[in-house]
């Protein structure tokens, strides 16, 4: 059976295990949020809505006492207009009301008020109609209808308090039923992966495991015997694929190796026979040459020097690549090895016009590293950095103490690297000014240099301005 296979059936029964319970879970979700938007839109402002009516009743009945007392019209008018807004709230209440016993103490409470509503208006025109103020005050008319109605208003309020307490018992006992069948369903459902999972696991990370160990010997070139390719799944044809890896770049490896040491031979040797050839011609060794035939053999001596550098540069590139270039790892002295790279393009910057200085921040500046690969590094950068300097611009090779780690600095007051171009200068055969010289290799081949010391470089620049490239070198040797 096909891995695929195997997944699909072990996992779909944990999957209908879950949609049962995403389903239960919704039911319950939604007859909770049906609960609580009962309590939230009805019971509580039914409740909010009595204790408005109880406390209007309080405030009719100071009205009614003062108006008894002091027979001022004013008090009956306010009277009125709040026996009309507490009427008004007992309609409402109509429309909150959901049980019997609610309805009924609404309906006791509605018609008490309609009873002591009449008969404090009819006492309030007689007491209008008569003037004057009586020697001795008596009990308000509508005392005994004001009790009766907050009586009611009272047993409302209970009732609705009731509804409360048995939506809450009923959440309650919904949510017990939930969590559990929830959590049975979790359970059964990490049963059914967990032993669905474990028969796949076990088949897929024994292979995983020979695939990794093997992958790390592949790595680290030290890998030879082919892993057991079992099965017919996908694992089996990955390790299958894998065994047909290795052999061909065990194959690609020795092709490798073999092409490096002709082309090494096969090029360089020729090469520099034509550049000596040439530097004999110049010197008029074999005798003396006409003018045109000095001309021609100072461009053969030059096209000669920039093929072989070329070359040199190629051949160092694919070394670095494939891992094979050789590095002594021995203390340098990074003070001592900038002057001697500054010393060695000084006649190169004079050429060109450009001051080329040497600064020092610190006083440690011994590494462990290969002392000629290192030239090489800070001799490109100083190269490109005189090439695209102006005339009357100046460079700086700088070493800096940094710690754990020495620097050495190649700033410019030159053309700068366009902003585009930044992110892409360290790639092979990428030129950030063409027509300024170079092949695109030299900070392909600082970078590999480098990284191959352990260390790293970064670059500044600001187009019209200039560049700074850092080079961070640790002073220990990287582990092998």
């Amino acid at each position: 059976m096909r891995l695929a296979s195997k997944i699909f059936l072990g996992f779909s029964l944990v999957i209908v295990v879950l949609a049962a319970v995403g389903v239960l879970s919704l039911r319950a979700v939604g007859r909770l949020v049906s609960l609580n938007r009962e309590v939230a839109s009805e019971t509580l402002p039914a409740l909010r809505l009595t204790a408005d009516v109880r406390d209007a009743m309080l405030a009719l009945a100071r009205l009614e006492a003062r108006f008894t007392i002091l027979r001022d019209s004013r008090y009956a008018d306010v009277w009125r207009e709040r026996a009309d807004g507490v009427r008004a709230d007992l309609a409402r209440l109509r429309d909150l009301a959901r049980t019997r016993d609610e309805a009924r103490h609404l309906t006791d409470a509605t018609a008490a008020f309609e009873r002591y509503r009449d008969a404090v208006v009819a006492e309030q025109a007689r007491l209008l109609v008569a003037g004057g103020r009586p020697a001795a005050v008596g009990e308000p008319a509508g005392r005994e209808l004001a009790e009766r109605v907050e009586s009611s208003l009272e047993s409302l309020q209970t009732a609705t308090h009731a509804r409360v307490f048995r939506a809450q018992a009923e959440v309650a006992r919904l949510e017990e039923r939930t969590w559990t069948g929830v959590v049975v369903a979790l359970a059964t459902a990490v049963a059914l992966a967990l032993v669905a999972t474990a028969v796949i696991a076990v088949r897929i990370t024994r292979s995983l495991r020979q695939l990794s160990a093997a992958t790390g010997a592949l790595a680290t070139g030290s890998f030879r015997e082919p892993i057991p390719a079992g099965g017919k799944d996908e694992v089996g044809v990955l390790a299958q694929s894998f065994n047909a890896m290795a052999a061909r770049l065990r194959q690609l490896d020795e092709m490798k190796e073999e092409f490096f040491a002709t082309l090494s031979h096969e090029l360089r040797s020729p090469l520099t026979s034509v550049r000596e050839a040439s530097h004999l011609l110049a010197d008029q060794v074999a005798g003396p040459l006409m003018p045109k035939q000095a001309r021609l053999v100072e461009i053969i001596q030059r096209s000669s020097d920039r093929l072989l550098r070329l070359v040199n540069q190629i051949l160092d590139i694919s070394r670095l690549r494939a891992g094979l270039l050789p590095l002594q790892h021995l203390p340098v002295d990074l003070d001592r090895l900038v002057t001697r790279a500054t010393e060695e393009l000084r006649p190169q910057a004079e050429e060109a016009k450009v001051t080329l200085d040497r600064e020092r921040v610190g006083h440690r500046f011994i590494i462990s590293g290969d002392e000629d690969r290192l030239v090489q590094v800070v001799v490109n950068l100083l190269a490109n950095a005189i090439r695209f300097t102006p005339a009357g611009g100046r460079v700086v090779a700088r070493v800096v103490d940094a710690g754990d780690e020495c620097e050495v600095q190649v700033e410019d007051t030159g053309l700068g690297i366009p902003a585009a171009e930044l992110p892409h200068i360290f790639e092979t055969y990428r030129q950030a000014h063409l027509g300024k010289g170079g092949t695109g290799l030299g900070l392909s081949i600082v970078r590999g240099l480098v990284q191959a010391h352990g260390g790293r470089v970064t670059v500044e620049s600001h187009e019209g301005k200039g560049s700074r490239f850092s080079v961070l070198l640790p002073r220990q040797a990287p582990a092998a």
